[in-house]
């Protein structure tokens, strides 16, 4: 299934949080932090948003950081996603 977010919402799917430490310690799943690092999946076209023109600045396939509790979470396709508004991305990784 295929996912178009509208005005300027993006789709993410979060990468993967760490399972052990630099040291070795194997993290148990209540112990891991939630992960705020996510690629964009899919983006919104922008448009007139509250009267203010926004003009989509992330790209599919591009890695961010995000709020940590930015969007509403979803179960697509056996997938999990994030949709939130662009302004809820922090930074493009490079």
């Amino acid at each position: 299934m295929n996912i178009k977010p509208l005005f300027d919402k993006v789709v993410v799917k979060k990468v993967e949080s760490e399972e052990t430490t630099k040291s070795g310690i194997v993290l148990l799943a209540k112990d891991q932090e939630k992960p705020q690092m996510a690629e964009i999946i899919a983006v919104g076209p922008g448009g007139v948003i509250d009267g203010n023109e926004v003009k989509m600045v992330v790209k599919v396939g591009d890695k961010v950081l995000y709020s940590k509790y930015a969007g509403s979470e979803f179960k697509i396709d056996g997938q999990e996603v994030t949709i939130m508004r662009q302004s809820d991305v922090l930074a493009i990784l490079e």
